[in-house]
């Protein structure tokens, strides 16, 4: 991990301290129904998870041109990656992937919402969250941050009024990984990236943000 990793990862961790400190995390894990135990052991795990690539297959692709970064901005966006040579390994991150789909599927059980609410409402916000991403070649695929908690938040209250919490973190996690990850998987050839992680790198935070932001507004 690079200096700029660390530092990111430093402040972010103040930040998700301070956050807590004033019960914003703290209220949106107990709209979902978790005790502070459950939601620290959560917040710990994904956020070393996003750490952890798991890669799945190659595919060869096409170089690009880079889009210009700052550099003091370079090791914040996790862009200390080897050197492309026309294949990229598509990952998939563990705690930008599969840690919210799991909590996503723990959800689905335990809140009684029905399955065909659950459906419309990702299918909006996967609708949404393809639309408002774009393939950034050399880096990934970038995206409004607030976009896909709006609008999770928004369908949730619409369907599912009395459950919309549980609802709007759901929609919200699917929309932003099938949305902005695995439909523009078919922009990947074209991005000259080594590597792709579903849920990983800027799409991470994302993840995240859209999650705590879109329990809050619902």
């Amino acid at each position: 991990m690079n200096p700029g990793q660390l530092i990111f990862f430093f402040l972010f961790g103040l930040l998700l301290v301070a956050v807590i400190q004033v019960g914003a995390l703290s209220l949106a894990f107990d709209k979902l129904g978790l005790s502070q135990h459950s939601a620290m052991l959560l917040l710990i795990s994904s956020f070393v998870g996003s750490l952890i690539n798991l890669p799945l297959f190659t595919i060869r692709a096409e170089a690009s041109e880079p889009q210009p970064i700052p550099p003091w901005l370079k090791g914040m966006l996790g862009r200390n990656l080897p050197p492309f040579e026309g294949k990229t390994v598509i990952a998939v991150n563990l705690g930008g992937c599969l840690l919210p789909l799991g909590f996503s599927i723990y959800l689905v059980q335990f809140s009684q919402l029905p399955l065909d609410t659950v459906a419309l409402a990702c299918l909006v916000t996967t609708a949404i969250g393809y639309a408002f991403s774009r393939p950034l070649p050399g880096l990934g695929i970038g995206m409004p941050v607030f976009v896909a908690p709006l609008a999770a938040a928004l369908v949730a209250i619409w369907l599912a009024p009395e459950n919309s919490p549980a609802l709007a973190y759901i929609s919200g996690t699917v929309g932003v990984l099938v949305g902005a990850d695995l439909l523009r998987l078919k922009d990947i050839r074209r991005m000259g990236t080594p590597i792709a992680s579903i849920g990983g790198a800027g799409t991470f935070d994302g993840i995240f943000i859209t999650g705590i932001v879109a329990v809050l507004l619902a």
